[in-house]
């Protein structure tokens, strides 16, 4: 069947909402000012683990300019607990850096000086920061109501571990450690908020403002619809602003005060309220000797912090990531979130996947060269083909690995270049479970003088959905760019989405931003046949117009038409559930890298010479885009690769700021950087788009790390590649000789 033309589809054309950002129009949280608006300020506790015996306000309340100060006596009268947490401190904390208390004032300067005057009395605990002291013996136990420090786990299994084991002729096992980093997104955390008789209203830099709203409907005790949402742009999400986060404090405290507030993070105060997750992987591999991969063991212990977040989300995802791409007929994965005396973890790009295809892709490196067989090689024998099961009660591979490979091959040289002597170049494979859940509704009003008003729930955060959902629609309804606005999800207005992330944006909300124009083209078609007086099937869509032979209709004269005046509007709805693929995933997110370093042998400085990402994106919608994707995901590899870390000591983070907290810059970038698009046009989104943005990401630390290996003989398996590791690593091998 011919490939359909596109006017719009597959182009590079301009973002939507590019002169916006640019020129300084576009609006953002903290940059909205709402009448009678007040500054609020959140007091954070010093210690990672306490009692708290006494909170005294009362001369924070008697400052000038001070509206009020909240505590946990003011949210008695409320479910006070959303997704594991409280919403500001109850009796106790459980990391250095919780809300214990917060102000509302007419001025942030007033705020300030009120949470200094505020004096909380505190009974130390015994604190567990980090995977070895929360679970070793005699652990302190950080929710008391717990027997231990596990906040869950998620269990796999599939054919007979202890059978493949037995049948393996060579068997692996080695431990991989991966840091907590941090997402910095560029806008930190910001939140405003209103409490009145007609309900809540709260702007906010949230990527999932549906679900932040049903956690306030239920603190509160508010029919949903008495909850508004109102996001602007957000300045980068990354996952950070997933989930509810301080929202219901804002809310909380705007309703003891009786006017709106607004809280801004600073980017220290970000940083303690979301992180990634830290992770410890124990990984055991049985394979035969002529490569085929029989057995894998999983045990995965990831750092949730103080409280859960969603940290069984990201245990769910990381116990089926650890697998690979690959047909291995025996398998038991298990993953536990961990509580431990720190800032919570939550989603970061790809949950669960950095720290487990670190690990899985390692160790196929090991496996290769012990057994002598070329990386590439191995990885395709073991690949899964499509429909494939990689675990029970999950929908079959849906992509072509082989065929990503192959172009990663090509495109990186890889039979040439690493076959050089000394040669430092590794390579690395990853699939995802992506997609989430599969709700998306949308709907397209046609206004009276031929223009389109999109309401889509999805939040603009950088990436670009306005824009895609824009082409979508531009070439459904034959119609310029610039005669469709899309605004910010608004859940008083916007229909339903299920939330912004985990790369389903393009696949769900297209989906769904399709049908609704193809149901508005169905109407305009009705009403272009009756002027006509001819079949449907015989009327065409074109530059905004109606067709048939000579016969024109311009979509404003279709309008009058129908309603006789100058008013009335189409209404195009469309939605998405379950039925788009019946099995989750929805697809699967392919990605895979090369990287050839050079390393200063006395220092341990790693160069990435050449980096070559593939992403698997069915149809590009926006290819530039998805370019900038590739590689925006793949620098975040880097940074946490090689230098990104958060560290903790006794019980404090210690750089928490974007001097000590060092994220990659253009210096960092590869010398030279390739990212190719594979377009087969098979995923479930329109015109056979599949989600992407997250694949570039896992496969950067395991490509460095198996070119050093290769390269240099060093396998390191704790991130990230501080100059001070690699050369230890470096040094040791030589005393080896």
């Amino acid at each position: 069947m011919a490939r359909r033309e596109f006017k719009f589809v597959g182009k590079n054309i301009p973002r939507v909402d590019g002169v916006e950002k640019v020129t300084g129009k576009a609006k953002f949280t903290g940059d909205l000012v709402i009448p009678g608006m007040l500054y609020g300020k959140i007091l954070r506790s010093s210690y990672p683990h306490a009692r708290i015996v006494s909170i005294d306000t009362s001369q924070a309340e008697a400052l000038t300019g001070v509206a009020a100060v909240l505590t946990a006596a003011d949210i008695a009268d409320v479910d006070p607990y959303y997704n594991g947490r409280p919403v500001i401190a109850i009796k106790k904390v459980r990391y250095a850096g919780e809300p214990v208390a917060a102000v509302a004032a007419e001025d942030q300067e007033a705020a300030e000086e009120a949470l200094s005057l505020i004096t909380v009395n505190y009974e130390d605990l015994p604190a567990a920061v980090g995977l070895d002291a929360a679970l070793g013996k005699g652990a302190p136990l950080i929710h008391e109501n717990l027997g231990n420090n596990i906040c869950s786990h998620e269990h796999v299994e599939k054919g007979n571990i202890e059978q493949g084991f037995a049948e393996s002729e060579e068997i692996f096992e080695d431990t991989f450690t991966f840091p907590m980093v941090y997402h910095y997104a560029l806008e930190p955390h910001s939140v405003i908020a209103d409490f009145n008789d007609e309900g809540i209203t709260v702007w906010s830099s949230a990527q999932h403002p549906f679900q932040v709203r049903g956690d306030l409907a239920k603190i509160f005790g508010l029919h949903p619809t008495k909850v508004r949402m109102i996001i602007p742009f957000l300045g980068g999400g990354f996952g950070s602003k997933s989930y509810t986060k301080f929202e219901p404090l804002v809310v909380a405290l705007a309703r003891k005060v009786g006017r709106p507030v607004r809280i801004c993070n600073s980017v220290t105060e970000s940083m303690l309220t979301v992180r990634r997750h830290g992770a410890r992987v124990r990984l055991k591999s049985g394979v035969k000797r002529d490569g085929t991969l029989v057995a894998r063991e999983a045990e995965i212990y990831l750092d949730t912090g103080g409280y859960a977040d969603n940290g069984p989300a990201v245990a769910i995802r990381a116990a089926t990531r650890v697998l690979g791409p690959y047909k291995i007929p025996h398998i038991r994965s298990d993953a536990y979130a961990v509580y431990t005396n720190s800032g919570s973890a939550g989603s970061f790009r790809a949950i669960g996947a950095p720290q487990t295809i670190f690990a899985s892709e390692s160790q196929m490196d090991i496996i290769a060269s012990r057994l002598g067989i070329d990386p590439a090689e191995l990885r395709m024998k073991n690949f899964l083909k499509k429909g494939e099961e990689l675990r029970p009660k999950l929908r079959g591979m849906d992509a072509n690995l082989a065929s990503s490979l192959k172009t990663l091959v090509s495109a990186s040289e890889w039979r040439r270049r690493s076959k050089k002597k000394g040669a430092a170049m590794g390579l690395a494979c990853g699939a995802t479970n992506a997609g989430a859940t599969p709700i998306s509704v949308a709907m397209i009003r046609l206004q009276p003088d031929g223009t389109l008003a999109v309401f889509a729930g999805s939040t603009e955060m950088g990436q670009g959905v306005r824009t895609v959902l824009s082409q979508i629609i531009a070439d459904e309804l034959s119609l310029p760019l610039e005669a469709i606005h899309i605004g910010g999800a608004d859940t008083k207005v916007t229909p339903y989405d299920a939330s912004t992330g985990s790369s389903r944006s393009t696949t769900l909300m297209g989906t769904a931003v399709l049908r609704s124009a193809r149901d508005l083209k169905n109407q305009l078609v009705k009403i272009g046949a009756e002027a006509f007086r001819v079949k449907p099937k015989q009327v065409q869509l074109v530059d905004g117009a109606l067709i048939c032979g000579e016969a024109r209709l311009t979509f404003k004269e279709a309008m009058a038409r129908r309603f006789g005046g100058g008013g009335g509007e189409l209404i195009g709805h469309g939605d998405v559930g379950p039925e788009i693929t019946g099995t989750l995933p929805v697809f699967w997110e392919i990605g895979m890298g090369s990287a050839e370093l050079d390393v200063d042998e006395e220092t341990g400085e790693v160069t990435i010479k050449r980096y070559v990402s593939v992403a698997d994106v069915g149809k590009a919608i926006h290819p530039e885009g998805c370019v900038g994707q590739e590689e925006g995901a793949a620098m975040m590899g880097i940074g946490h690769t090689m230098f990104e870390q958060m560290v903790y000591e006794g019980g404090q983070l210690v750089n928490s700021n974007l001097v000590d907290y060092r994220v990659p810059t253009f210096s960092d970038v590869p010398k030279e950087f390739h990212t190719v698009l594979v377009e087969n046009e098979d995923g479930p989104g329109p015109h056979g788009a599949r989600g992407m943005g997250e694949g570039g990401l896992v496969s950067v630390a395991p490509a460095i790390t198996n070119a050093l290996a290769r390269g240099y003989g060093i396998r390191i398996k704790d991130l990230p590649l501080t100059p001070e590791r690699v050369w230890k690593a470096l040094r040791e091998k030589k005393q080896q000789k």
